[in-house]
């Protein structure tokens, strides 16, 4: 039912906490890969949970409407914290977009920016006074991925919100279906430096670590047209054996012993531009789960989850990739 105190691995281990530890361990000697959850689509915000946070992706493709951000966010506020992780952002003001689209019921508690990749934190009107802790933080990769302002790398944001301390990194490595090693590295290196200048042997680790963007993890090992014939007929399913963020996994080398719920959805990336039709460029791309939200709890003795929602929202079609929606709630325990 999408409860992740059946499904964690290591209960009742304690971690011995380094700094390269401190946003959820990559490439352990023991791995176990990506843990995948099913979504249960039922919440019941604020009875049997502590903390619901809605999480959302989206690479823009340099193009926004408001009417798109609303879509974005969507008309259900219950939760507590919604989390925006923002790529390949025009130079629109997108904070006060984002704040007109949710002035009803939420606040914009904290923001990271590093050119178009952006990250954002809102919470319940006249919630600041739960935080304890905000710090942000951005670690650039590679080029502007050949184009002007379109920024590799991540930023992040820490917080510490009633009470449980959390890390959401919004991530854009590098393209291209070849380069999966350098992605690797890319997110490794992310993971180990976000937050060191701030490490201290008295600081306290997350909680909770929460990955979301456009990772650019492809599809590998079958053509595009045998893939979109799997996808017509709603067996996008089998494709996951083909996707290169859960192999390298499998493989030990990132994203060690997070969660991701399971891929129900069509692949995000890449459509034409105003469609639902994928790439017909002359280099018709392989559909690919480009677009990823993946999270880890640090000690399941200590906080539980429960995801309720893992989709894509294909209402939008102003850019290349569809946006990637997660709701998740998390409960401490007593």
């Amino acid at each position: 039912m999408g409860n992740l105190n059946t499904i964690q691995a290591g209960k009742g281990r304690r971690s011995k906490y380094k700094r390269k530890l401190s946003l959820g361990s990559f490439n352990d000697r023991a791995h176990e890969g990506i843990k995948t959850v099913e979504a249960d689509n039922l919440c019941e915000f604020s009875r049997n949970s502590d903390l619901c946070i809605c999480i959302v992706t989206w690479n823009m493709n340099g193009q926004v409407s408001y009417e798109d951000l609303v879509e974005l966010v969507g008309s259900n506020r219950r939760f507590d914290i919604l989390v925006v992780g923002l790529q390949e952002v025009p130079r629109n003001n997108i904070a006060r977009l984002l704040q007109d689209a949710l002035v009803e019921t939420h606040d914009l508690l904290g923001k990271a920016i590093m050119q178009s990749l952006q990250l954002y934190v809102f919470g319940p009107k006249k919630s600041d006074l739960l935080i304890k802790e905000l710090k942000v933080d951005k670690h650039s990769v590679g080029g502007c991925g050949g184009m002007m302002r379109r920024k590799k790398g991540a930023v992040a944001i820490r917080i510490n919100y009633k009470g449980f301390r959390m890390v959401f990194i919004t991530c854009h490595p590098s393209a291209h279906a070849r380069n999966v090693e350098e992605r690797n590295s890319e997110c490794r290196h992310i993971s180990h430096s976000l937050f060191a200048k701030y490490w201290n042997p008295y600081t306290r680790p997350a909680q909770i670590t929460i990955w979301l963007g456009d990772l650019n993890y492809r599809l590998q090992g079958i053509d595009t047209h045998p893939a979109r014939t799997l996808i017509q007929r709603n067996l996008h399913r089998l494709l996951t054996s083909k996707d290169q963020l859960l192999q390298e996994a499998q493989r030990g080398q990132i994203f060690n012993g997070y969660c991701e719920g399971t891929l129900t959805f069509k692949p995000t990336y890449k459509y034409n531009i105003g469609s639902s039709n994928y790439d017909t460029s002359y280099k018709v791309r392989v559909p690919s789960w480009t677009d990823r939200i993946l999270f880890k709890i640090e000690d399941p003795d200590e906080i539980s989850a429960s995801l309720h929602c893992y989709e894509s929202v294909d209402d939008i079609y102003s850019s290349d990739h569809k946006p990637v929606r997660a709701h998740i709630c998390f409960k401490l325990s007593k």
